[in-house]
């Protein structure tokens, strides 16, 4: 097609040439007949562009016909209407698209908001006003953060980490559960999805209300019949020697059970409330001394646990709390770690924030069970964790308070040579010993 216009365009050429010459012969002025021809022909082009020109704006209105052309105008014509017919048919198709995608979004029992790259509303459906309250067009180019005003929903779309959706109250209805999750798409922009979970969320909570229940039920059993068999062991005179055997196996059992439901309470409250922890200045040197003198006394003499702590390193807390999650560490690290065998923990800070490591030189964990280890009850191997008298919920309450205090948990492990489990805490909740006695 290129090769037949260029033809066409040296054609017409060479017949301006040949005109000029003829003309030349007859007026015997050359230079003259030749400027001649070539001002007619600049006309002839001005006057085809004007007709385009008038053409392309007519066409906006009535969609017409091209003009009729001669020579490369007519091909030019033609080639133009075929590209705008292409156009016109791409532009349908692709607005047929929109409008299904729009009519399927509306549809949808989720609510979808379009969020452009400054954080502003684009487009949202129908569901998404119901859930939210948005209103169109009143609420259109408003930033997000002014219309939900929750100071966790600004946090957790400021910070950029969506790995995992959030749940909060409706702004609406503090009866209704939300769970938003955000995409990123585009160029800077977000896609933010909002679900009503309240009958999941109600259904969590009726488990949660069983478990700490039932929970706080066998406390008091509990220790009645573990204040009798202390008992029976204290003073063995009445008790037939071959039963003796038999009650400590009891009393074993029975401290086990007290374990397990004080760690259920302790997960139970834990869960149990969508406040946020009471922050206060915890020295980290002394805290981490208490649990490794505890945790020593279930070691030998030819095991160690080494600390690794700057005494002026503090942390933004609840210390109660930090001290069960950091205790369940080092104590599984002393369960699963054969004599003799060394344990190092080290809390450190730097640009990132505050960091606490526990590494072992237990036997490890496959790669395969590192995603599920701190879900309630899991075990690895069921056998092994009888064995060290274990509840299955340790790394359940680490993963707890880590979320309260907006920390993270990683694990790294190598079969047959050790594990280091590892808390991450963010920069905004580093302190040090001269601000927390200040």
């Amino acid at each position: 097609m290129e090769r037949k216009w260029q033809q066409r365009l040296l054609g017409d050429l060479g017949w301006l040439l040949v005109a000029g010459i003829l003309l030349g012969l007859f007026t015997d002025a050359y230079a003259w007949s030749l400027v001649l021809v070539l001002a007619l022909y600049l006309g002839w082009v001005l006057h085809n562009l004007t007709r385009m020109l008038r053409w392309l704006l007519r066409r906006e209105q009535d969609k017409s016909a091209p003009p009729e052309g001669v020579g490369i105008w007519g091909d030019l014509f033609d080639a133009m209407h075929r590209l705008q017919q292409r156009d016109q048919q791409a532009r349908g198709r692709l607005k047929s698209v929109i409008q299904r995608i729009q009519d399927s979004t509306a549809a949808l029992r989720d609510g979808v908001v379009m969020v452009d790259s400054n954080h502003c509303l684009d487009w949202w459906n129908d569901a998404a006003e119901q859930l939210l309250g948005l209103c169109f067009p009143e609420d259109s180019g408003q930033r997000l953060e002014n219309l939900i005003r929750d100071p966790r929903f600004a946090g957790y779309f400021a910070r950029g980490d969506y790995n995992e959706p959030l749940e909060l109250r409706s702004p609406l209805d503090d009866q209704v559960r939300l769970q938003y999750v955000i995409t990123r798409f585009g160029r800077g922009e977000r896609l933010l999805v909002v679900r009503n979970v309240t009958r999941l969320y109600q259904l969590e909570q009726m488990r949660k209300d069983l478990v700490a229940n039932v929970s706080h039920e066998l406390r008091t059993p509990l220790t009645v019949i573990r204040g009798y068999l202390e008992t029976l062991q204290t003073h063995p005179e009445g008790v037939p020697s071959h039963w003796l055997r038999a009650v400590g196996q009891m009393e074993k059992q029975t401290e086990r059970m007290g374990d397990l439901v004080s760690d259920l309470l302790l997960l139970s409250r834990l869960e149990g409330s969508d406040d946020g922890v009471e922050l206060r200045k915890v020295a980290i040197y002394p805290l981490l001394n208490r649990i490794v003198t505890d945790a020593a006394e279930l070691l030998d003499d030819e095991s160690r646990i080494q600390v690794d702590c700057d005494p002026s390193m503090g942390l933004l807390g609840n210390e109660p709390e930090l001290h069960s999650a950091f205790s369940n560490l080092i104590v599984n690290a002393v369960k699963y770690t054969p004599s003799p065998g060394n344990i190092e923990v080290r809390w450190w800070q730097d640009s990132k924030g505050a960091h606490l490591s526990v590494r072992d030189e237990g036997v490890g964990i496959d790669p395969l069970h590192i995603p599920r280890l701190t879900e309630r009850f899991y075990r690895i191997d069921s056998s092994r964790s009888i064995a060290t008298g274990g509840t299955g919920l340790g790394l359940a309450i680490v993963k707890h308070v880590l979320l309260r205090h907006k920390g993270v948990l990683s694990v790294r492990s190598v079969p047959g040579k050790g594990s280091t489990f590892s808390c991450h805490f963010g920069g905004e909740s580093c302190v040090t010993l001269g601000e927390a006695a200040g």
